[in-house]
């Protein structure tokens, strides 16, 4: 969601700012500012994009050694000037923040009471003026916010500057990510690494309740309760040719087609070792699945259809019952704990806060076997939980998540058979198949891409419709609903998802010659009753696009289009046949010339409920 920057420093930092919030566009938002202090706080605010902010200060000369920035997704008040960040108190007091104030109605009314004035339609401005009020107390920048940050609910990272205070910079964070880079002479804080590491990648990642005091020198770290604490460096292992295209039009092409090595990356330890182990969970993993009797995968969004598919790999191939909530259902209903459940979370940054929270939930509930899915290391949910599943994908630039998506597909796969083997569901001669389809696997993809002109054509057809149906059968049925996703989310096309044998109750209605209906038709055991709801859709005049298998038997019609793959890929089908959906809305989104990496509305980080 929104992105945070800020760094102290011995020579001036404005290019830094700008950089830095740049790094963080792709996660989404829809104005930008920043906050320079010299003999007092210049700040510099625009809707639209960063490079905006760069010509304003290109245009005013301006620069400081101190200075924090910020690029918002709105969510309180609309998207204007005044509503952008930085947000600053009776001229002395500058603050940025990510999150959402719950009880920032009260506060305010409290602060008008004091005489505060707000020029804003934020939460946000709460914060300055109640550091303000206690800073004008204390005289104390850290204490202030300390003070302040005590009369908050809900979740904030904040950073923080005063205008006599040219030496000091303080960040504070609880629900939302924060970290600071340590440098020679200057240290940085940002919400996400990619908008530092050209400048250093030695990092710490503040722990929920954390407030933190940065100088040029140095800095301090205090908890919850300040008291004063230390927190781990860690090497950042991010590539700074991760953010850059390269031969690319945009990163969401880049990442659909790095996909074939970011699976063999995800796999590789499976491959090299020759089978499915259990160390490959952790230390601790052998004490905590030893005796798990169900399973319960908590996600959001992308994440919650690779659970959807996972269940199916659970269920079938290790036995074990399995569920899949939305994280952000979850959380608020009343649900019935089982010791013996291990709890699967799944976030591709590791700080969507519903998922967080409903891991929090479960564990107060009285969960305690706990195993993420994650693609970065160190993040607020990998510290949450006792075991970890990393996917190797990658940094992810585009919101519509892709390479994310497939590898923790991969991922679920290499946990199934994982407890498979502990279930002793799974003989050895099946692992080795296994083995020969993850093998296998990263070529089936290349093929996959490689029907990117015949589905270019079909893009053209669907960019002049308004609606559209995607229909998948059991395994295959997630990937109907993230083919949908994906449409939607880039092209803005509606597009809806349903089991292929649901359409007789109800969404049949909808289909006409205007409405294309995409099929996902492996050459599965259901391609049967799949062919069957075809001629339900085409005797209503409805046109099928389809996605088959090369050993299918389908007939090209014209009122039936058909895109085959080479070959039927067994149990990895679903990965396989994600490829097509991503690449008909990436095609689709290019026609109707939408901004196909930074969708409106939409943001890459979602950190706030």
């Amino acid at each position: 969601m929104c992105g945070i920057v800020g760094a102290i420093s011995y020579k001036n930092v404005s290019d830094f700012l700008v950089n830095g919030l740049e790094r963080l566009e792709y996660r989404g938002y829809d104005s930008a500012g920043i906050a320079l202090l010299s003999d007092k706080i210049t700040r510099v605010r625009s809707t639209g994009r960063v490079s905006a902010i760069r010509d304003k200060l290109k245009n005013q000369n301006l620069s400081g050694l101190l200075g924090i920035g910020h690029t918002r997704w709105a969510t309180h008040g609309g998207v204007t000037e005044s509503n952008a960040h930085p947000h600053i108190s009776r001229n002395k007091i500058a603050v940025v923040h990510n999150g959402i104030i719950e009880n920032h109605e009260a506060q305010s009314e409290r602060l008008k009471k004091y005489g505060y004035e707000f020029t804003s339609e934020t939460d946000t401005e709460v914060i300055a003026h109640l550091i303000h009020y206690y800073y004008e107390d204390t005289k104390d920048l850290l204490k202030a916010t300390f003070l302040a940050i005590k009369d908050l609910d809900g979740a904030f990272a904040i950073a923080v500057i005063a205008v006599d205070k040219k030496d000091q910079l303080i960040c504070a964070r609880k629900g939302c990510p924060l970290l600071i880079g340590v440098g020679q002479k200057e240290n940085f804080i940002a919400s996400d690494a990619s908008a530092i590491i050209a400048s250093t990648k030695n990092i710490i990642y503040l722990e929920d309740g954390d407030i933190a005091n940065l100088t040029v020198e140095g800095l301090e770290i205090y908890d919850k309760s300040l008291k004063p604490t230390k927190r781990k460096l860690h090497k950042s292992s991010l590539d700074e040719g991760s953010m850059d295209l390269g031969p690319y039009d945009h990163f969401m092409q880049k990442e659909i087609y790095e996909q074939p090595k970011a699976l063999g990356d995800t796999i590789e330890a499976v491959i090299d070792n020759n089978a499915f182990d259990i160390e490959l969970l952790g230390k601790n993993a052998k004490k905590t699945l030893a005796d798990v009797n169900s399973i319960l995968i908590l996600a959001a969004g992308t994440s919650y259809y690779a659970g959807l598919t996972a269940k199916y790999w659970i269920e079938s191939i290790a036995k074990i019952p399995a569920n899949v909530e939305i994280a952000s259902e979850y959380r608020y209903r009343s649900s019935v704990p089982n010791v013996n459940q291990l709890v699967i979370t799944i976030s591709q940054s590791g700080e969507t806060l519903d998922t967080i929270e409903s891991l929090k939930h479960a564990k107060v509930m009285g969960h305690k076997k706990t195993l993420t899915i994650c693609n970065v290391q160190d993040s607020a949910i990998v510290r949450e939980s006792q075991l970890v599943l990393y996917t190797r994908a990658g940094m992810e630039i585009g919101v519509a998540s892709t390479k994310a998506f497939t590898t923790q597909l991969a991922s679920l796969f290499v946990l199934t058979i994982i407890l498979g083997k502990i279930n002793n569901r799974i003989t050895k001669k099946q692992e080795k198949e296994y083995l020969s389809e993850l093998r296998l696997l990263s070529g089936n993809i290349q093929h996959a891409l490689n029907l990117e002109p015949q589905i270019k054509e079909w893009s053209k057809q669907f960019a002049e419709k308004n609606n559209a149906l995607f229909l998948g059968r059991g395994i295959h049925y997630p990937i109907a609903l993230e083919g949908a996703l994906k449409l939607k989310e880039i092209s803005y096309i509606h597009a809806e998802a349903y089991p292929a044998g649901e359409l007789k109750h109800g969404p049949l209605a909808l289909v006409d010659k205007d409405m294309p209906v995409v099929v996902i038709a492996p050459n599965d055991s259901l391609l049967e009753k799949v062919k069957s709801n075809m001629q339900e859709v085409k005797a209503r005049g409805g046109i099928l696009y389809v996605f088959a298998d090369g050993d299918s038997h389908f007939h090209q019609q014209e009122d039936i289009k058909v895109i085959r793959t080479p070959r039927h890929t067994g149990v990895l089908s679903p990965i396989v046949h994600a490829i097509p959906v991503q690449l008909l809305a990436y095609h689709v989104a290019l026609i109707k010339k939408t901004d196909v990496d930074k969708p409106r509305n939409l943001a890459k980080s979602v950190t706030v409920e």
